[in-house]
């Protein structure tokens, strides 16, 4: 509640009226604010410079990373749902910003004083997408652990803009920097700022019992606990349903399509050296970001609300169609790397928030048990079998680039086809006032 001094400060009332934030809880949430900033900063910083790194693998290569990605991020999915069962979460949250930066730390001073780094860069490689995890997962069961209930809508939107800020600024920082003080630095100015946050939750936890007065606010982490003790449980339930099933060969095909592009992608960018790359790919990252928050701002809801959702998930993929077609008459750098940002854009605006809606129609138990196997097991794993998939194509098949685009133009107009099934099953669920799919 504002008191007579707040009353009569005309910042707090701009800012009030601006925001919806009170002032006692402004620190708090400027706060909030920039620690996500410098979190999502960090990691599209570190995010171009793991890409740029695979140029210099062959496909196998790759592919046997991508295979050790997904069994490490289910292993590292139990270890964090079972140190949420033991550890204090108030000890929790600084301990694994610590243990990431440090780890960082680690894999820059081994990429810079090891003649050959090779599988240090592979390691970096494999460990980011780990951490991509964890980062805003526990940022946001910090900020639940942060505020009540009342003011979690009122503030979490401003918040969730210091997010979206930081990933444009990441990349566009690398861009700007990669060339004068090179890749591995980058590595080494990301796990710096990844301490900032340290001291910033200590002073959001005092916040919390001082200012705030949320001393009996907790965060509720038996997902998280239930993922850690089987992130496989929901399997059961998964293959039962046919709509479930419906989003999972949806997530396949989502998730083979990026596979195909990165790896063309990668394989195009052979010829650049190793921080022009990074540039490349940061530049890439800035696009995609700031494509995504303007089409989810100003395009997604005009979509889903005026053509419904057998368009919405049925358009990202038909473009991919169109794409990868263009992709197979003309396999050049800037039609793959335009690809790869209208893809991605086009994901996190459109295709993954059209994703989420489609699981708001079946019951709490299926979104408790059976959304990790998705979002888990079937994306991580779909990014192991499609990745050995184009393997297969190029280095024991022996086809070529086009060729590889134009079996991905199939595999997106599918992908467009499983779409507009499960827009329709979706829109004809909520038409019957919610009912569950089959």
């Amino acid at each position: 509640m504002m008191n007579e001094s707040s009353r009569g400060n005309p910042i707090a009332r701009i800012v009030k009226a601006a925001t919806k934030v009170e002032p006692h809880e402004l620190a708090a949430t400027l706060l909030s604010f920039f620690f996500v900033f410098i979190l999502m900063t960090a990691y599209f910083i570190m995010r171009p410079v793991r890409d740029a790194m695979a140029s210099d693998w062959t496909d196998v290569e790759v592919s046997l990373l991508w295979t050790t990605t997904f069994f490490l991020s289910v292993i590292a999915v139990s270890v964090y749902g079972a140190a949420i069962s033991f550890v204090r979460f108030r000890f929790l949250v600084p301990g694994v910003y610590s243990f990431f930066a440090l780890s960082f730390f680690v894999f820059y001073a081994g990429s810079t004083f090891f003649a050959d780094p090779d599988l240090v860069d592979k390691g970096f490689y494999v460990w980011l997408s780990v951490f991509s995890l964890f980062h805003l997962s526990v940022f946001w069961s910090f900020m639940s652990d942060l505020f009540s209930k009342e003011q979690a809508p009122r503030l979490f939107g401003f918040i969730a803009t210091g997010a979206s800020v930081g990933a444009i600024v990441g990349p566009l920082l690398t861009a700007q920097l990669v060339e004068h003080v090179g890749t591995d630095n980058m590595m080494l100015i990301s796990a710096s700022m990844l301490l900032i946050p340290i001291p910033i939750i200590l002073v959001l936890k005092r916040l919390k019992r001082t200012v705030l007065g949320n001393e009996d606010v907790r965060v509720d982490l038996s997902a998280q606990q239930a993922m850690g003790r089987n992130p496989l449980a929901g399997f059961s339930i998964f293959l039962k349903s046919p709509y479930l099933l419906g989003i999972g060969l949806f997530i396949l095909l989502y998730v083979a399509i990026g596979s195909f592009v990165y790896f063309e992608l990668k394989n195009l960018l052979e010829v650049f050296t190793r921080d022009e790359r990074t540039q490349i790919w940061a530049y890439i990252d800035f696009a995609v970001n700031t494509l995504a928050i303007l089409t989810a701002m100003f395009i997604t809801s005009r979509i889903t609300t005026r053509f419904g959702m057998a368009t919405t998930l049925a358009l990202v993929p038909a473009l991919m169609a169109i794409g990868m077609l263009v992709i197979a008459l003309s396999p050049v750098v800037a039609v793959v790397a335009g690809l790869q940002v209208a893809r991605r854009a086009g994901n996190y605006a459109i295709t993954r928030p059209g994703r989420e809606m489609l699981f708001t129609i079946v019951d709490r138990e299926t979104r408790f048990k059976a959304k990790p196997v998705v979002d888990i097991v079937l994306y991580r794993g779909g990014d192991m079998v499609t990745a050995w998939a184009f393997t297969l194509l190029t280095s024991v098949a022996g086809l070529g680039l086009g060729a590889v685009a134009a079996i991905g133009a199939v595999i997106a107009g599918i992908w467009s086809f499983v779409g507009m099934y499960l827009g329709r099953r979706f829109d004809a669920a909520s038409a019957e006032h919610g009912s569950e799919p089959g």
